[in-house]
């Protein structure tokens, strides 16, 4: 009974409830409503007059929006970009991009002309050099494209009427280098991967054609920028003529000659390091006799390429004088000169470096070596031709110290610092550099044929003869015209080429079948020769980036010399310091890049990850014979 009234009592309760809680909510809801932020009334702005200030503002905004878009298209002639501005950014990345190109086009060619003295006389270590050669180009050649990628849209994009003006020039040149540039891609990947896949011949002819094909691509991009120092093949006006004269402008040959004999030594440089980093993570003889002797070929490739490399920059040189003669005073008497001093202290040092390489190597060879005791007299000859090329004309002196010289030449040193010393200097360089690695190359060995003692008086005359000659033109140069003092520079350099080639076949002929005094050890070279070999491609690198800078920068405030003048804010000359700085820096971004390379390219001969994480197996221990017992 109890039960049942409970459920009528809730079934009475229950909407009472409910209507109580409803009515709770919505008193709730009335009063937050009532408090709750309410705007005046105001009339639609249609039928309210405006105030004369937001008219004023309306009318405003409308005069601005139709003169925005009533504004003419004006093309920029410059932009800028933050921080280090156009030049230092635009200098940085083309830098950085010839760097990778240099060495993207010299590495093919001595690693195919390794991999041909491989195959004619079948040593395959031969092969596997030039194989370890074309490993750093794979990475390389990415770089290489990225930056020039780079390069093409910030000169768009920071110069863009300038990069127009060039574009309308040699326009007809660039399909041409694109389809190039693909067939070099081509050519590049096929010759890397097909590494045993082909016929030996047919993979030379894909290494020929490689070299080709990039010799042409660096053809092309010479020509655009000789033609910003050397204009030819357009009106006074800028107007274009001719496209194959613009091509074929004063500096063109000059610069292509040059360039392919820097790249090699460039190119052998970087390799030789490569070999020295390999050398020194070396934990086996095997390994360290391997990239002791590719660090040997690399340093060979680019002390060969070196010697002849100043007389091609004096050929260089002294076309760039004969297209205008402001260039050239002010590339070696002007603003430019001490940069020369730089380069001096730069080469000098390169032929230390490599002077010292060769005279570690003798140690190579097992015994005593009667021709170390030579070594002595050739550092004197080069310490003594270094001084002489770095002395300068003008000294950097107080006003106390000029009145006392009687100007800004030293009374003796003074003499020291004209081409006429300096010329001298660097052809006597070149000649002992040559003498010296003859020596290393005799190193071990005695002459059998009979007529040795001959062959090596008729060396020794020729070597003493050219010294002489050349050390004559030197002094006779300071008694005549500067006109005649200029053209007894060629016969100096010819002179020396003479004697490196009638030495160096004489040579041949003398070693053909030496008697042998004690054998090479390769791998066996102090840790010291390999910090060399670094210290050579560093400056290596660090001479290319300068001489690049004069090149580019004896335009002074000309786009195209002559014909485009440079109006933008960076216009002017910078400083020595601040020149070299930057230079500095993109040699160090290079090496931190080609540091990668390196360290991507030393992956390929590292066990897989699946092979290192797999616990190395106990081996099994037999069983004793019956009858016998351990012990």
């Amino acid at each position: 009974m109890i039960g049942v009234s409970n459920r009528k009592l809730l079934f009475v309760l229950g909407p009472v409830t409910g209507l109580v809680m409803f009515g709770a909510v919505v008193m709730i809801a009335m009063f937050l409503t009532n408090r709750e932020y309410t705007p005046p009334y105001r009339a639609p702005a249609a039928v309210v007059d405006p105030t004369p200030r937001a008219g004023g503002l309306e009318a405003e905004r409308a005069a601005a929006e139709a003169a925005a878009r009533a504004t003419p298209y004006v093309e920029a002639e410059y932009r800028a970009f933050p921080v280090v501005g156009s030049r230092v950014a635009i200098w940085a990345v083309a830098q950085l991009h010839l760097l990778f190109a240099a060495f993207v086009l010299a590495v093919p060619i001595f690693a195919v002309l390794i991999e041909a003295i491989g195959y004619k006389t079948g040593d395959k270590r031969y092969d596997r050099l030039a194989y370890e050669f074309t490993k750093l180009l794979s990475v390389s050649f990415s770089l290489t494209a990225t930056f020039g990628a780079f390069l093409t849209f910030m000169l768009i994009a920071l110069y863009p009427k300038f990069t127009n003006y060039l574009m309308s020039v040699f326009s007809p040149t660039f399909l041409p280098y694109v389809l190039l540039f693909f067939a070099e891609a081509a050519f590049l990947y096929t010759y890397y991967y097909g590494w045993g896949k082909f016929h030996p011949l047919v993979h030379l002819g894909l290494g020929l054609g490689l070299n080709l094909v990039g010799t042409a691509i660096m053809l092309i991009a010479n020509a655009w920028l000789t033609f910003m120092m050397s204009p030819n093949g357009i009106s006074d006006s800028g107007a274009l003529i001719s496209t194959w004269e613009a091509v074929y402008n004063f500096t063109w040959m000059p610069i292509n000659v040059h360039r392919v004999i820097a790249n090699v030594a460039f190119g052998g440089s970087v390799a030789a390091a490569y070999a020295a980093f390999k050398f020194l993570h070396a934990t086996t003889d095997e390994e360290r006799a391997h990239y002791d002797w590719m660090g040997y070929i690399g340093n060979f490739v680019a002390i060969i390429a070196f010697l002849p490399l100043p007389f091609a920059g004096y050929w260089l040189a002294r076309e760039i004088y004969a297209y205008s003669q402001t260039l050239g005073l002010t590339m070696m008497g002007g603003a430019f000169s001490w940069l020369f001093i730089i380069q001096a202290v730069l080469i000098g040092n390169l032929f230390l470096a490599a002077n010292y390489y060769l005279w570690l190597g003798m140690g190579r060879v097992q015994g005593v070596q009667p021709l170390q005791k030579f070594i002595k007299y050739l550092l004197i000859a080069i310490a003594l031709c270094f001084m002489v090329w770095a002395t300068p004309r003008s000294i950097i002196a107080t006003v106390s110290e000029l009145r006392a010289m009687g100007g800004s030449a030293h009374p003796i040193l003074g003499f020291l610092g004209v081409m006429s010393a300096k010329n001298t200097a660097v052809n006597i360089l070149i000649l002992t550099t040559f003498m010296s690695f003859l020596l290393y190359r005799r190193t071990g060995k005695i002459a059998a044929v009979a007529w040795a003692k001959v062959g090596h008086g008729a060396q020794l005359a020729i070597f003493a003869g050219t010294a002489i000659f050349v050390i004559f033109l030197g002094i006779y140069g300071y008694f005549v015209e500067a006109s005649v003092r200029i053209g007894l520079s060629v016969p100096q350099v010819s002179s020396v080429l003479f004697a490196m080639v009638a030495i160096t076949v004489i040579d041949v002929f003398l070693f053909r079948k030496p008697k042998l005094t004690g054998e090479t050890r390769w791998g066996r070279m102090p840790a010291i020769s390999q910090y060399v070999l670094i210290f050579i491609a560093v400056t290596f690198t660090w001479l290319m980036g300068l001489m690049g800078y004069v090149r580019s920068g004896l335009r002074q405030h000309w786009h195209v010399y002559g014909v485009i003048r440079d109006t933008s804010p960076d216009a002017f000359t910078p400083t020595l310091g601040f020149a070299t700085i930057v230079v500095s820096g993109t040699v160090l971004a290079f090496f931190l890049l080609i540091g990668f390379v390196f360290w991507i390219t030393s992956l390929h001969d590292r066990p897989d990850y699946a092979t290192l994480s797999q616990p190395t197996a106990r081996a099994a221990i037999p069983a004793p014979l019956e009858g016998h017992t351990r012990a």
